[in-house]
């Protein structure tokens, strides 16, 4: 069985960092791309940042230039570097990456959140 486990969020004052983890376990043969989502409440959860297995990163517009998205192969680990964090950064952020368990084909895999809260 595979998972997605998140570590790292919490509440910080507007303009400061926080860094998030993302460690996948279980019988995994190959990850492909991994990457963040964020759900803000009443909103629909949108992408923040992925990373390809040769290292091509994307980014929402509203991140871009503040977050970097960054992974460890070997440890199956997929990381959020958040700099200069505003208000409108506070939401549940989700690690998501499409695993081909050993004997299975690729899927879409979710952690279980973990909150980021932005003071102003």
């Amino acid at each position: 069985q595979v998972q997605l486990v998140e570590s790292g969020g919490g509440l910080v004052q507007a303009g400061g960092s926080l860094r998030l983890s993302c460690v996948a376990s279980g019988s995994i043969s190959s990850i492909n791309v991994m990457g963040w989502y964020r759900q803000a409440p009443g909103k629909q959860r949108e992408l923040v940042a992925t990373v390809s297995s040769v290292g091509t990163r994307t980014y929402a517009s509203s991140v871009k230039g503040r977050f970097t998205v960054s992974r460890d192969n070997a440890r199956n680990t997929v990381y959020l570097q958040m700099n200069s964090l505003e208000s409108e950064d506070t939401a549940v952020y989700y690690c998501n990456a499409r695993i081909a368990p050993y004997g299975a084909g690729y899927s879409n895999y979710w952690g279980q959140g973990t909150q980021v809260t932005v003071s102003s």
